[in-house]
């Protein structure tokens, strides 16, 4: 709706699109419970911003030399209540749209992805703070200059082409990233999971893929990435909601038709001369979609994409992962030289992942103590009642004297 009301209105009134359809949500939680889920809730959630939108162009005077049109854009009232007024086709456009809109060059690079992720996909300030590795404040800040700088550029509401297109292609690319990453692992709240934030990424993808603006390799790459990753979430935590790690989970349980729509993307993928880091991340989760248990994993493959993936991303996260594979190969003292040895490890200080990467390396090596200190810091930081759960056990492990 957001999307909808945007092209509809004009991006300058972004704010407004945003405003409007808050107030839907909020009018829907207000009435349901009294008067029940309507059939379709969508449907109604559509027409209440709908109702709200054509409310305000009537009273506003800035929409007046628009108003007949944008009333007639709008005024669908030949459609039953539980039916959309808007087709699946309309929204899908307007979704790409919007989304190549806010990774416009004109908009400050560290603001695109920001601002695709609070506007398209809902993110909060807090999440997408998590996602960057920064502060609420910060990211509030890239928000409101992203928001002046649409209004003063008078950004289309179009997706590119040419160069331009090319140029914002891989800040969309990152957004999507970004969006299914917060829901494989959330970086807050009950669970561990977010599947329906995984879902919407994969959805915002095959409409990429399938328009010939997006049909390129890393972008079949990155949807590859998303398919093979979110094939594992079934086993990723039992049915008490703990976590499984890698070597825990059930193989049989992993779905396999998504592992094929992933495989049939990651060979999309490999026409032309080009490689992403998608293509190397979508190889990391093929070896391991690929291996019929633990054990027979090709951590050596896995080892040469990273020592790859580095070359292209110097992110510490990137070379935490890397020393994981190392420590698969050489044991768990090779990968905690490895962790000694990342670059810009200072920016992982908050970064609960880190210490609990430590922890098993501690572990392993039959470091107890350090271990243990390692699972305490984790759990300081881990913000999932899931995760949380699961250092604590490891935690009580090491207390335990058990070193696996």
């Amino acid at each position: 709706m957001v999307a909808i009301l945007t092209r509809i209105f004009g991006i300058e009134h972004l704010n407004l699109a945003e405003d409007v359809v808050q107030e839907a949500l909020a009018r829907a939680l207000q009435t349901w419970p009294f008067y029940g889920v309507p059939k379709n809730p969508s449907a109604w959630i559509m027409r209440a911003s709908r109702n709200l939108a054509l409310d305000v162009v009537r009273r506003r005077k800035v929409f007046q030399n628009k108003q007949s049109e944008i009333i007639r854009l709008m005024d669908r009232d030949g459609a039953a209540p539980d039916e959309a007024i808007f087709s699946e086709d309309e929204i899908s456009d307007d979704r790409l749209r919007l989304i190549f809109v806010c990774c416009h060059p004109a908009i400050p690079a560290e603001a695109q992805v920001a601002l695709a992720l609070k506007t398209l996909c809902g993110f909060s300030v807090g999440e997408i703070g998590h996602a960057f590795l920064t502060t609420e404040s910060a990211i509030a800040k890239r928000l409101t200059r992203a928001k002046q700088k649409i209004h003063q550029a008078r950004i289309p509401f179009e997706i590119p082409a040419g160069g331009e297109l090319e140029q914002r292609l891989d800040n969309v690319l990152q957004s999507l990233y970004l969006l299914f990453n917060e829901g494989y692992k959330a970086s807050s709240g009950e669970n561990l999971v977010r599947e329906e934030l995984c879902e919407e990424a994969i959805r915002l993808a095959e409409l990429l893929v399938a328009h010939p603006a997006g049909n390129q390799p890393k972008t079949h790459a990155l949807l590859a990435l998303m398919l093979l990753n979110a094939a594992r979430n079934p086993t990723r935590m039992d049915s008490q909601g703990n976590l499984l790690r890698l070597q825990e989970q059930d193989r049989t349980r992993w779905n396999k038709s998504m592992i094929a729509r992933g495989m049939f993307h990651f060979a999309q993928s490999a026409t032309g001369n080009e490689l992403s880091e998608y293509h190397l991340q979508a190889g990391i989760a093929a070896c391991h979609c690929a291996a019929k248990d633990y054990e027979s994993t090709d951590w050596q493959k896995i080892l040469s994409l990273y020592d790859r993936l580095i070359e292209f991303d110097h992110s510490p996260v990137a070379a935490l992962n890397r020393a994981v594979a190392i420590a698969n190969i050489r044991g768990p003292k090779a990968g905690l030289r490895a962790v000694r040895a990342v670059r810009d490890i200072n920016k992982l200080s908050s970064y609960y992942l880190l210490y609990a990467v430590l922890g098993e390396f501690e572990m392993r090596s039959g470091n107890l103590q350090a271990a243990a200190e390692q699972f305490r810091r984790s759990f300081e930081l881990a913000e999932t009642k899931s995760e949380r759960a699961f250092l604590l056990k490891r935690l009580q492990r090491c207390v335990d004297g058990q070193t696996t």
